[in-house]
């Protein structure tokens, strides 16, 4: 059992409170999930950069000469933002391969959470108050955002085996089900060139929806494919750099609702992770139907 949390904007005036929504709305879900929590923020993206985020187990000694160790990969473009066991690396998009390379190389303690023009990733183990107040979520901005209470059931409670799971660039999912067929699939994908940092299941839905985009889908097509190949129980809730979308299994026995106003698109396990949303009391709330994809994107939404 896990709680998964979402919201969509539509209305740019909403923008400035995307993190306070969501801190709250993932709060409300904790108890589906104390063991570790995670989100991620899309916000609009700055031209000509890219931000990679990072953890580390030990931020007072891996994150001050951060950016003067990556000057010269970067171009000196590297700027370093830290925030708790987390930093939010930016740099000039055309050195974004280059820099997440080397720092395998200069820090191969830090471990990726994720990388792109629009994302930011935060995820730890602790209760879901905890982690939000970690990081100050409240206070972030963006256009989108998706989050994650995690309740263990097959692997260990680590840092890494949190959600969201970002496999692609500007690319997560957060996950509630338990996939049976994952380490085929996880086996073909690999032999692809897919590289997988865990033993974790939504790892591998996060990989198959990467691979199916790179390969030229839409996140819409790319879910409607996920219910051909992927096997067992699952809701899907996935963000990417301008897309959120929804999908739930044929049989959907893992609770899910949705509510759409002219202002947002918001997405909730219980009905209660939406009750703080702004003119909730007027939105349109339905249950997502199974093997539906449901799909929204920021370039539509004006």
């Amino acid at each position: 059992m896990c709680g998964i949390v979402g919201l969509f904007l539509k209305d740019p005036a909403l923008e400035p409170q995307l993190g306070a929504l969501l801190a709250d709305m993932l709060v409300t879900m904790t108890d589906r999930g104390p063991d570790s929590a995670g989100l991620a923020i899309y916000a609009p993206p700055i031209p000509g950069q890219s931000k990679i985020t990072v953890q580390s187990a030990q931020p007072a000694a891996d994150f001050p000469a951060l950016a003067q160790q990556l000057a010269e990969v970067s171009g000196g473009s590297a700027r370093v933002a830290v925030k708790n066991s987390h930093a939010v690396i930016t740099v000039a998009s055309d050195r974004l391969a280059a820099t997440r390379s080397a720092l395998k190389d200069l820090s191969p303690d830090l471990r990726v959470m994720g990388a792109g023009e629009s994302v930011e990733i935060y995820k730890e183990v602790g209760l879901p108050k905890d982690v939000v107040a970690r990081f100050g979520i409240a206070g972030m901005s963006g256009t989108h955002g998706i989050g994650h209470t995690r309740m263990a059931t097959e692997s260990a409670v680590t840092t890494m085996g949190a959600h969201p799971f970002s496999t692609g660039a500007d690319q997560c999912l957060v996950h509630n089900g338990s996939l049976s067929n994952h380490n085929n699939l996880r086996r073909s994908l690999a032999r692809d060139g897919m590289v997988f940092e865990t033993q974790n299941d939504s790892e591998v839905a996060a990989a198959y929806l990467t691979t199916a985009m790179a390969q030229g889908r839409d996140l819409g097509a790319a879910l409607a494919g996920a219910l051909e190949d992927l096997d067992g129980f699952f809701t899907f809730v996935v963000g990417t750099r301008s897309g959120f979308g929804v999908l739930r299994d044929p049989i959907a026995c893992k609770p899910a609702i949705m509510a759409e106003t002219e202002r947002y698109v918001a997405f909730g396990s219980e009905y209660r992770a939406l009750v703080g949303l702004p003119g909730i009391e007027s939105a349109r709330v339905w249950e997502p139907e199974p093997a539906t994809v449901y799909f929204w994107d920021q370039r539509q939404a004006a």
